[in-house]
């Protein structure tokens, strides 16, 4: 007889995410024949700048479809670092399939069993997985929405002990849209000076999707550059999430580290999309400022309605496309079959039940209570998907 399947240990621990599995919910309603609309992915509207398009293009025509450096190819390595926003330089850069696996080399190449990572929640679901499959220990740093969803020097101080080995940082956020204004990132920064171990690896995949200024870390705080992993890339501004192109920003040993990982999983980048992400950051950059003017017009009309819905409360972001209104004015309300809404879970159940729209619960983030909705969307699905809300809402009691 053969033995049945065994999953490794690091593998045992993970399951799909609640993300992905609310998509699959909601994808068995809409194959059902219900009109269900989704609002739980972080994915641009926009197609991406055709510019771009014609860039990979000519370097697919001109043959340039063999094996990329490892690294990432000069060219698109030298124009990241030209436009950082901070001193570095190309052999401190490394390209990467997304910026997911930029944390993955990062963490791969660093944790061991027993190192800690902070992680102020609410948190992208992905890092605490990476984390688990690094066989390292996540340190969770509740933030609500009283402190901006933001952690602050106290909290960070308290959560660091001697095993303690990077801080993640994610300015502007997701779930919470929230950013880091340049003081705050400040009064960090002099907490981690007291504590030398730990490194910082600041997520800024949402830099350009701002409607306040925005600070990297390594700007605010550039005396931390040599421990600090600035990860970064095309998916979310420009609108590239299919061409899978990521990079990191950090001292060189450790980038020469990640290269050693990214070296035995997939080697380089796409040469195409390193091709096409070479265009999206030396070619016009118009459509930024066009395409963040309409998602703060979205993120407006959605605030607003969803803090017309007696039971939410729905804070104003500072940035990327989500907002994270809190439903706990909806705890302990019976729906009209008679059950109890008792979790943002719970709600988020009934609200894709009874009024069709998928949105991901609080939990899925580190912080129960609330729930987050991407308006990543045109403003017809907005208006209509939060009408449902709205009316969904009205029949519970």
């Amino acid at each position: 007889m053969p033995q049945a399947f065994r999953r490794s240990r690091r593998a045992a621990a993970l399951e799909l995410s609640e993300i992905v599995r609310i998509s699959e919910a909601a994808k068995g309603l809409k194959d059902s024949g219900k009109p269900v609309l989704s609002f739980g992915t972080g994915e641009p509207d926009f197609p991406t700048p055709p510019h771009v398009i014609e860039a990979a293009r000519q370097a697919a025509l001109a043959g340039d479809t063999g094996y990329p450096p490892t690294q990432g190819t000069a060219a698109l390595r030298a124009a990241i670092a030209a436009q950082a926003g901070f001193a570095t330089v190309p052999a401190s850069v490394i390209v990467s399939t997304g910026a997911k696996q930029v944390i993955s080399n990062a963490f791969l190449a660093t944790l061991d069993p027993g190192d800690e990572v902070i992680v102020p929640a609410p948190y992208w679901t992905s890092y605490a997985d990476i984390i688990t499959v690094s066989e390292a220990q996540l340190v969770p740093v509740r933030c609500p929405a009283a402190d901006g969803f933001l952690l602050t020097p106290e909290a960070l101080e308290a959560a660091i002990t001697p095993n303690t080995r990077w801080l993640m940082l994610n300015t502007p956020g997701n779930p919470s849209g929230a950013m880091y204004p340049a003081a705050q990132l400040q009064a960090l920064a002099e907490v981690l000076r007291r504590h030398p171990h730990v490194w910082v690896l600041a997520d800024e995949i949402y830099q350009h999707i701002a409607y306040q200024p925005f600070t990297s870390f390594c700007a605010a705080a550039p005396d931390l550059a040599a421990r600090t992993l600035v990860v970064n890339g095309v998916s979310k501004a420009h609108a590239m999430t299919g061409w899978r192109l990521g990079w990191g920003i950090g001292p060189e040993p450790l980038i020469k580290a990640m290269v050693a990982i990214q070296g035995q999983s997939t080697s380089g980048a796409s040469s195409i999309s390193q091709a096409a992400a070479l265009a999206a950051l030396t070619g016009p950059q118009d459509h930024l400022a066009a395409r963040n003017a309409e998602f703060r017009r979205r993120r407006d009309f959605t605030v607003s309605a969803l803090g017309g819905i007696a039971g939410i409360t729905c804070p104003e972001p500072q940035g990327a496309f989500y907002v994270f209104p809190s439903c706990e004015g909806m705890i302990g309300k019976r729906t009209p079959d008679g059950a109890t809404i008792t979790s943002d879970a719970d709600f988020c159940e009934y609200i894709l039940n009874q009024g069709l729209v998928a949105l991901v619960p609080g939990r899925a983030f580190g912080l129960p209570g609330h729930f987050r909705l991407s308006y990543a969307y045109a403003m017809e699905d907005l208006r209509e998907g939060i009408a449902r809300i709205a009316a969904a809402s009205e029949l519970l009691n």
